[in-house]
């Protein structure tokens, strides 16, 4: 957090108002001072002016003038000294991480075991590789999620200067939950945890690592040749671009979203969406297309005769009055495709719970705020009541706020708590964070990391943030 704020202060032009991080005012009474009197200095004014007015319009000193100077000059070169020492050192740490690369004494986790797994894939991981890290390549990742990778996967990546991420109990008991779907004669050699079931919510405290699970099981999917549709920000379906209202559905018509759904899905599975023809012979109902309008002939489109899923979504995707009919059509597809597996993950899942940001008018002076289920694109897809396997994970990131335990469309068994780091997983994490030098080896200790593994609750970026303070 505070390397952020640093190195925003560092790249940002100095300005006459500056925002000085607490850490510095902190270290420099003098520059706490400053900060003090220049917050408050604006409302003193004003309250000054509205008592008389008699001061209105008065040039300051000249005297006045250099000091106020002199004092912003002093702050400025503290943000600025201060962000250069923790470049300087984010450099140098990288620096000793690439050496420490051929030194492999060094990848130790507790009780002398080996602190990264040798399993080449998600598919290959075992119960044996759990609490261990596994390493990825970005720019792969990259290439099987290329409709965006989770936050909290990327600063976990972007913090500890490595690309690997922690091997969870609860995701491997995920992975083989949809595993047995697929393959019941297939059995984990340990059936704890989930029992087999194809719908899942995926519910839990905040930084728990919901979405990273949801992320990983699409990515494993996809590397077993699965149809995976995923979406990562389920918010984006209820937020921004253009809403109308549909009179044949009374829905509300979304058709910029509906177009990046369109177009993301495509992204990783154009090779596969080629091969699936289309079993739906009805015309696709037409809306209101982005900012135009409605077509005047036509109410409906006509696929050819042998088209594929692939001609399906190109048909939403360069037609604007058709986008969100076909996102429709292509969930009622998706439930008819039968020569691969199917999955349906969606991020952000409670977002579809709640209201929109978009607002119906009623009279001149009010308007009704539009719920989630009002629109066509979420109508479609928020449903779990079916036989198609799909997973959705809450995210408390979108400030949805705590939903009923029995949600609508949603079976009553497929809420499923994600639990935090248990004290196993964290004894690993903090070796981990020592090994990529978050941590003064001096400084770490058994009791200490369980301290701050207690004060944070085992909430995975807390314990981030706060482990470099081990002393």
């Amino acid at each position: 957090m505070l390397r952020s704020l640093f190195r925003s202060v560092a790249a940002s032009p100095a300005k006459s108002t500056l925002i000085i991080p607490t850490a510095i005012a902190a270290s420099n009474p003098t520059t706490s001072q400053l900060t003090s009197s220049r917050t408050f200095a604006s409302k003193k004014a004003k309250a000054s002016a509205s008592k008389g007015n008699n001061k209105k319009g008065q040039p300051k000193s000249k005297a006045d003038a250099k000091t106020k100077s002199k004092q912003e000059e002093i702050v400025a070169a503290s943000v600025d000294d201060a962000a250069h020492d923790l470049i300087s050192d984010e450099r140098n740490r990288r620096r000793l991480l690439d050496e420490d690369e051929r030194n492999t004494s060094l990848d130790v986790g507790p009780n002398g075991r080996p602190l990264f797994t040798s399993a080449a894939s998600l598919s290959e991981l075992s119960r044996k590789d759990a609490c261990t890290y596994m390493k990825f390549s970005r720019k792969k990742l990259e290439e099987v999620l290329p409709e965006r990778l989770p936050v909290g996967m990327v600063k976990e990546f972007d913090e500890s200067m490595r690309d690997a991420l922690l091997v969870r109990h609860s995701f491997l008991d995920l992975r083989d939950n949809f595993r047995r779907i697929v393959d019941p004669p297939l059995q984990s050699s340990n059936s704890r945890g989930l029992s087999a079931q194809k719908q899942i919510v995926l519910d839990g405290p905040v930084s728990c690592g919901k979405s990273i699970a949801l992320a990983m099981l699409a990515h494993w999917a996809r590397d077993e040749g699965w149809l995976v549709f995923y979406v990562p920000e389920g918010r984006s379906w209820t937020h921004g671009g253009l809403f109308y209202k549909n009179p044949q559905t009374g829905l509300w018509d979304t058709p910029v979203q509906a177009a990046n759904i369109l177009q993301d899905f495509l992204k990783y599975n154009e090779s596969c969406l080629m091969k699936l023809p289309c079993k739906i012979v009805d015309p696709i109902p037409l809306g209101d297309g982005a900012g135009v309008g409605r077509m005047k002939d036509a109410d409906s489109m006509a696929m050819p005769e042998g088209s594929t899923l692939y001609d399906l979504i190109q048909t939403g995707i360069t037609t604007t009055h058709a986008s969100v009919g076909v996102v429709v059509r292509l969930r009622q597809e998706l439930s008819l495709v039968k020569d691969i597996p199917v999955l349906i993950a969606i991020d952000q899942y409670n977002s579809w719970f709640t209201f929109t940001e978009f607002e119906e008018p009623m009279t001149v002076r009010s308007c009704r705020p539009i719920h989630a289920r009002e629109v066509a694109t979420v109508n479609a897809f928020r449903s779990m009541m079916h036989d198609n396997m799909m997973v959705g994970a809450f995210s408390h990131s979108t400030a949805v706020g705590k939903l009923r335990q029995d949600l609508p469309d949603v079976p009553t068994n497929a809420r499923v708590m994600f639990p935090r780091y248990s004290l196993d997983e964290a004894a690993v994490v903090s070796h981990y964070y020592l090994r990529q030098r978050l941590i003064r080896r001096e400084a770490f200790s058994e009791e200490a990391w369980k301290k701050l593994y207690y004060l944070a609750n085992g909430n995975g970026s807390e314990m981030r943030w706060l482990l470099p303070f081990m002393r």
